[in-house]
């Protein structure tokens, strides 16, 4: 027997809201630590490595979704 279970909705697997946002907070955040002066300064690398893993991590979700949705035998599924 094989219950069947039931789906989430697709906005909750949808990893392109959480991208987009933390990218967004991590620009936001980049800009206080750059303008907020001396006081600030050990923060500006956390600030801009988060900014670019986000950007890297987006920048694989697209290479991803853009393969499944070519049908690329690599991709992965229900992207």
């Amino acid at each position: 027997m094989d219950p069947q279970l039931p789906q989430f909705p697709t906005w909750l697997t949808d990893p392109r809201p959480v991208l987009a946002l933390g990218c967004a907070l991590f620009a936001v955040a980049t800009a206080v630590v750059w303008l907020g002066g001396p006081r600030w300064e050990s923060a500006r690398p956390v600030c801009l490595m988060g900014l670019a893993v986000g950007l890297l991590g987006y920048i694989i979700f697209a290479v991803q979704r853009r393969g499944a949705r070519r049908g690329h035998k690599g991709a992965q599924t229900g992207l």
